[in-house]
């Protein structure tokens, strides 16, 4: 008897584990309305490329770049995979950053920055990745942000939206 009551309370056990495993939601993936979320470090996984945003902090001063003065530099560590299959043309304009009822795309000078700074433009080759920063202009009192990229065809209609909120702290 103590063994068929032991037997059952592990059949039970592992049937809760394994209802846990199915979860209808996947973190990086759109919903039903075209929208998927995460939160820092989750690979979001678009009709093109996957992407990663690592981390992300404020600064008032980035290299030798100072920002305007009521505003910080958001940093945002990405890394890109090209899951396409051909070459995919990248863009400052693919990535943008949101907080409250307004919206930025990445900072760029004329001179560039250079260094771990993604370029305003590159390639990324069939299954390459690449690994960078993305410098945005913030207002000083906001912390909560969400960093977004909606899939854009030749055709000029969107598909899905990829969003990734997170709280930043100054550095």
């Amino acid at each position: 008897m103590k063994k068929l009551v032991t037997s059952l309370l592990l059949a039970a056990f592992m049937a809760l584990t394994l209802t846990g495993c199915g979860d209808d939601k996947k973190t990086g993936y759109p919903n039903e309305d075209g929208i998927a979320e995460g939160s820092l470090g989750d690979t979001m996984h678009n009709c093109f490329f996957d992407f990663t945003v690592k981390s992300a902090y404020l600064c008032k001063d980035f290299d030798e770049y100072t920002t305007d003065e009521g505003f910080l530099f958001l940093v945002a560590e990405i890394a890109v995979k090209n899951t396409f299959g051909e070459t995919l043309p990248m863009f400052d304009t693919d990535f943008v950053v949101e907080w409250d009822d307004s919206a930025d795309y990445p900072c760029y000078f004329e001179d560039g920055i250079g260094g771990d700074v993604l370029p305003a433009e590159y390639e990324l080759a069939k299954d390459e990745s690449k690994s960078g920063l993305l410098l945005f202009a913030v207002p000083e009192d906001k912390k909560d942000f969400t960093f977004s990229y909606m899939e854009v065809f030749e055709d000029n209609t969107t598909g899905n939206t990829f969003n990734v909120s997170f709280t930043a702290e100054q550095k």
